[in-house]
């Protein structure tokens, strides 16, 4: 696996897909609060608002959605994010629809990204603290695939997209999958870890205890260094498309 600081030498639009609120934050956030701060433009584009992400009966799927919204919002300004986009479909029930795939096809001719973020579809078992995957995830992470190769950059699919919304093909350079067991690349985001950390505890709804939250990420750290001299990693399968 590369352990290189992936650097560019142009800034960079970068576009992340994926299912939830927080998932950006929870999957990638310090490395995108350190493309944020080297000047490169990020925008989310979430397919839910989490509207079931809550075990409080009282909590209606609409009024947590709103405050789901205003969560992320704030979370992703800590993060450095330029826009957010919502799909708002509903939590839980995503499937890699042949329907969905042109919504994303369309997403990603209309922002024309440089480098796309999404998640990687084949994690059943994330890891030993987080025993299932949220079959979301799974499912945002195939759709995106499933739009990016090759019907993105392929005028021959979806051609409506071109001929009745002027939307040319286009295929991003590179894309990074999160929350992989396959990575071929790790960063060191020991810099950022904190605007991580400080991003997450924006989603309140989410995260029960602050301090537990805290604790569980700063104990994140890397086996080679240790709670005083804390190194911090994020991993991706990484995968240059042109």
């Amino acid at each position: 696996m590369l352990a290189i600081d992936k650097s560019w030498p142009e800034k960079q639009k970068i576009l992340v897909i994926l299912a939830h609120p927080d998932d950006p934050e929870f999957f990638c956030g310090a490395t995108l609060a350190r493309w944020a701060l080297a000047g490169h433009q990020i925008n989310y584009c979430l397919l839910t608002c989490g509207d079931k992400g809550t075990n409080d009966p009282q909590l209606s799927p609409q009024t947590l959605c709103a405050l789901r919204h205003a969560e992320q919002t704030a979370a992703a300004a800590q993060i450095g994010v330029n826009n957010i986009r919502w799909l708002n479909l509903a939590d839980g029930y995503i499937i890699p629809s042949l329907e969905l795939r042109h919504d994303i096809v369309r997403i990603i001719r209309q922002e024309q990204p440089d480098i796309l973020v999404t998640c990687d579809p084949q994690n059943l078992f994330p890891s030993s603290s987080y025993g299932l995957n949220h079959p979301d995830h799974r499912a945002a992470g195939q759709v995106v695939l499933d739009a990016l190769f090759p019907a993105a950059g392929n005028h021959n699919f979806f051609p409506e997209l071109l001929k009745e919304e002027g939307l040319p093909p286009h295929t991003p350079r590179e894309a990074w999958i999160s929350l992989t067991n396959q990575p071929n690349i790790s960063l060191d985001v020991t810099d950022t870890w904190e605007i991580k950390i400080r991003a997450l505890q924006e989603h309140k709804s989410q995260i029960g205890d602050p301090q537990k939250l805290v604790e569980r990420l700063r104990a994140r750290h890397t086996e080679d260094s240790s709670p005083a001299t804390p190194k911090y990693e994020e991993k991706f399968r990484r995968l240059v498309l042109k």
